[in-house]
């Protein structure tokens, strides 16, 4: 089978960048074009804006190998069974003291209360609504991570020197941040 020819005019840099791929990868310029164009094609959906954020972040998140992903159920069985625990409180005092303690990686990532919020997300706490400017409700998928939750946002919040007030609802909680 005849391969179908077509003839492309490229700007400078992008004939430029073109030659530059074809090189590293010691390819010919006709299958680095097949592979962008198949590359796309199965990636289109990053060209939402909401969606290659969260991919960025999950990539952050997942590709230095400190984070792991964790079943929703495995996750809930964890809290419960801390609460289950002869005290407690010794988990939710360690848990601030690990939040506080990523202080200084957090500054790099985030700069405002909303940033903090969208980092969480990403790490499907919660979903977001932004209510306003500075009011956000927080939607969890049931009423045990609320604690552990409410703790990251007030230590990250305290980490970058932000003020909220956090009102907690049944499987909710209230974020406003303050000016």
């Amino acid at each position: 089978m005849n391969p179908t020819r077509i003839t492309v005019a490229f700007d400078p840099a992008t004939a430029a960048l073109l030659e530059k791929i074809s090189k590293e990868t010691a390819v010919s310029q006709s299958e680095v074009m097949r592979r962008a164009l198949r590359f796309y094609s199965e990636n289109k959906a990053l060209l939402d804006a909401a969606v290659k954020k969260k991919v960025y972040a999950y990539m952050d998140l997942l590709l230095s190998g400190e984070h792991v992903i964790l079943d929703v159920d495995h996750w809930l069985l964890f809290l419960n069974l801390i609460e289950s625990l002869p005290d407690p409180e010794k988990f939710w005092i360690a848990h601030r003291a690990v939040a506080q303690s990523h202080k200084e990686q957090l500054k790099s990532k985030v700069r405002t209360g909303e940033d903090v919020l969208a980092r969480l997300e990403a790490c499907n706490f919660f979903r977001m609504i932004k209510n306003s400017e500075n009011d956000f409700t927080l939607v969890m998928g049931s009423e045990q991570p609320k604690k552990f939750v409410k703790i990251l946002i007030e230590e990250f919040l305290a980490a970058i020197g932000v003020r909220a007030e956090i009102r907690e609802n049944l499987a909710k909680l209230n974020v406003n941040i303050k000016p």
